[in-house]
């Protein structure tokens, strides 16, 4: 995955900022200029976040057939619109 040219380099900061609460759904995108810590098949699904640890989150993600928890930093999180449940 790459970045547009005119992204190239760039981060954007209220990404990095993004305060989630608990049971908010967010889609994992993943962000190319930062390294990730969790699997590339993980790119455009949606979680549920259980938590937070440090600066990262705790999302719970259904990978296949199994619910897995993924340690994921806000960078790499897109809260969804309808997430609050």
């Amino acid at each position: 995955m790459k970045k547009n040219a005119r992204e190239k380099g760039r981060l954007k900061f209220n990404r990095i900022f993004t305060e989630l609460k608990v049971g908010d759904k967010v889609a994992v995108i993943r962000e190319p200029s930062v390294r990730t810590d969790f699997p590339e098949r993980l790119q455009g699904n949606t979680g549920d976040i259980e938590g937070k640890r440090g600066k990262a989150y705790i999302v719970k993600i259904k990978d296949y057939n199994q619910e897995k928890t993924f340690i994921i930093k806000p960078v790499h999180l897109k809260k969804l619109k309808n997430g609050n449940k």
